[in-house]
């Protein structure tokens, strides 16, 4: 029986000649990551199965994030755990603030993940990876305690759901309306504990950036991971970030899939998911003018320099609306240098934005962003769930980073083809 790219790394990995769905594994870790939220709660379990060092230096990333710059004290203390841990075990990869970014915006870039690796996280959105043909999951802490110390993770092979992509999309349309479009077809379960798997020739005109946003966001989906076949793209990707071997796994001609969906790129609006969950969504054409208090452009699903060139786009030689707030993260050290190189800082700037270092803040209601009862944001990040941003009578609307810019100049949510 033929397997598809996730069965085939998860089998290479388990040392097993095959796979199949629902199976129990053991398979070897080529990375395991942790931010400043999770990783203090692994450090306490990792203590009580080793007083080793952690399995392999090189193979554990840590990333404070998430309420950093600390916000407070309780942050601080926090940052202080992980950074104490970090040294003690000679962690390689250890991002403090000023050489850090949005952890999934920033492993890529450093080319700590490339094709065939299997990489757990004490992130959800550690699923971004796939982008890259890797399969790269979210977990516990405790399960990334036992990763660290034994460089080995249980899994359940997921069943798979095949997404054959068709068409180019038009010029205001990127991976985040897909990954919208799709979670709004399918539903927030729609590909509960399932690998979804991306294809066909659509993929050409998909960017990394792209690519990465619609991996992050599979868990929206419910999805165990999504994964992307290997391209051209890819490789010049790979190339061009990172010295690691790879190895690429493509699909088997009968891999069993329990459902194929094909998509036609061409077809795909911009898209919007109005609260309180991603899966209810509405075209650009079909969203009603809903006035807005802040917009947010950043965060791991769309913190990229392809995000802060298109927001540049709609945004230039424009003012953001009287009253609105305007919030610009890029997701990482260099984006924002390059950024910056490029003029889109200054731009954004002097149209109104504010520009922060790489956080995750606001996605997850930590800080640099926090909504009002009453208040509506329209944002580029992955959840839009009761109180994701501040507030529990707060509303989020999330949108690609042209749609956001539009809504920002408007004050509200505006198409970015009539700005």
């Amino acid at each position: 029986m033929g397997m598809t790219m996730t069965q085939k790394i998860l089998a290479a990995h388990a040392n097993l000649k095959e796979v199949v769905a629902r199976q129990l594994i053991e398979a070897n870790l080529d990375l395991v990551l942790g931010n400043d939220i999770t990783t203090p709660v692994a450090i306490k379990e990792f203590e009580k199965i080793s007083s080793q060092d952690v399995f392999d230096c090189s193979k554990v990333v840590i990333v404070p994030d998430h309420f950093t710059p600390n916000k407070d004290i309780k942050a601080a203390e926090q940052c202080k755990c992980v950074k104490t841990f970090a040294y003690d075990k000679n962690i390689e990869h250890y991002f403090e603030v000023g050489e850090m970014g949005i952890e999934h915006a920033l492993l890529p870039e450093k080319g700590l993940v490339v094709p065939g690796d299997v990489v757990i996280g004490a992130d959800s959105h550690t699923c971004t990876y796939g982008a890259l043909g890797a399969f790269s999951t979210g977990i516990g802490s405790t399960d990334m305690a036992a990763g660290m110390a034994t460089g080995k993770a249980w899994f359940k092979v997921p069943d798979a759901i095949k997404f054959i992509l068709k068409g180019q999309p038009s010029h205001f349309v990127s991976g985040k309306d897909i990954i919208l479009h799709i979670i709004g077809m399918i539903g927030v379960d729609g590909a509960l504990y399932k690998s979804m798997e991306f294809t066909g020739e659509g993929l050409k005109y998909l960017s990394m950036d792209s690519r990465l946003s619609m991996a992050n966001m599979a868990i929206e989906a419910g999805a165990k991971n999504g994964i992307f076949e290997v391209d051209e793209v890819t490789l010049e990707y790979v190339k061009e970030h990172s010295s690691k071997p790879y190895t690429v796994y493509k699909a088997d001609e009968d891999a069993v899939y329990e459902q194929v969906i094909e998509i036609d790129l061409s077809t795909i609006r911009p898209t919007v998911a109005y609260p309180h969950l991603p899966e209810n969504t509405k075209t650009i054409d079909e969203v009603e003018e809903i006035k807005i208090d802040q917009v947010v452009i950043g965060s791991c699903t769309n913190g990229r320099i392809e995000d802060l060139r298109m927001a540049r786009e709609v945004m230039k030689g424009k003012k953001v609306a009287k009253g609105v707030r305007v919030i610009v993260i890029p997701g990482t050290q260099n984006i924002y240098l390059q950024a910056i190189k490029e003029g889109i800082v200054e731009d954004l700037v002097t149209a109104g934005c504010v520009v922060s270092t790489p956080t995750c803040g606001p996605c997850l209601g930590g800080h640099m962003g926090i909504l009002a009862a009453g208040e509506r944001c329209v944002a580029t990040t992955n959840r839009n769930f009761i109180g994701r941003m501040g507030h529990v009578e707060s509303e989020i609307y999330l949108a690609s980073p042209a749609v956001a810019a539009a809504s920002a100049i408007c004050g509200y949510i505006a198409n970015p083809e009539q700005v």
